[in-house]
């Protein structure tokens, strides 16, 4: 693990591995832990670097009343610079996807491929605003541990949380997200105040993979298939019996998705 001052913040990364990097990106609330299963997988052929954005995980909290999805863009940008990774893979979930499109799309120099998984090209729908607003400010006022129940069901499918075999699991990453600081609630704004960046998609030049999981309840299906329309150079993979955290729902599916589209460039 290491430490790498970008501009005005410190951001906490890990790497493992050697050969062609693989840059990670990971959703809101989380970090670099939801990529445990794909760097063990692909730690053997590839030079695995994960990150946690700034003002989440171990990396630095910004004075910023929000942190912007471009800030973090240009964040994503120093960090392969900085350790010499590019052009790198990118694997982005989430709100690690909006960062990924928009650096493919302005730093196209910096990414050999782009990997989307659950993600978005679009602003955040008016429909989920009033309610994810509301959950930040309970987060801020009284901690994430009070809404992190509430949110389970956002992030991970009903497949998964019926589960009775991944009990142990689902208390796991309860904790992961009760356990943020109340200072996530300036990510949370960022992802909720970003503008859409599907005018850009057409810029983007990297062989891309997109992954939708069919149970994904925070970013449904359709959304993946027009970014898939937008992108010539791109493949859809759908994954049944999945919700909004697929690499911790089905990580063997997403290891065997992700190492097939590598292997084919």
């Amino acid at each position: 693990m290491g430490r790498l001052t970008i501009a005005d913040i410190e951001l906490h990364y890990e790497e493992a591995g050697s050969g062609e990097a693989i840059v990670f990106s990971h959703g809101l609330l989380f970090d670099t832990r939801m990529f445990e299963s794909q760097i063990e997988a692909l730690r053997d052929r590839y030079r695995c670097i994960a990150y946690d954005h700034r003002g989440q995980g171990r990396s630095a909290v910004p004075d910023d009343r929000s942190i912007s999805i471009d800030t973090l863009t240009e964040d994503a940008a120093a960090l392969i610079e900085g350790l010499g990774a590019g052009p790198c893979h990118f694997v982005g979930l989430s709100m690690g996807g909006f960062v990924g499109m928009r650096l493919a799309a302005r730093r196209p120099d910096l990414v050999r491929s782009l990997i989307l998984l659950s993600t978005s090209a679009d602003e955040e729908s008016a429909e989920n605003l009033r309610g994810y607003r509301l959950l930040n400010v309970v987060a801020q006022t009284l901690g994430p541990a009070v809404v992190a129940r509430r949110v389970m069901p956002i992030m991970f499918g009903p497949e998964y949380l019926q589960d009775a075999t991944r009990a142990d699991d689902r208390r796991r990453w309860r904790r992961v997200i009760g356990g943020n600081r109340r200072s996530i609630s300036k990510a949370v704004r960022g992802v909720l105040e970003r503008e859409s960046c599907s005018a850009e998609l057409g810029r983007i030049q990297a062989p891309t993979l997109i992954v939708a999981a069919e149970s994904d309840a925070a970013t449904p299906p359709e959304k993946s298939e027009r970014i898939h329309r937008a992108l010539p150079d791109s493949q859809l993979v759908r994954i049944p019996h999945c919700g909004h955290m697929s690499t911790v729902e089905r990580p063997e599916v997403v290891n065997q998705t992700i190492a097939r589209f590598l292997a084919s460039l």
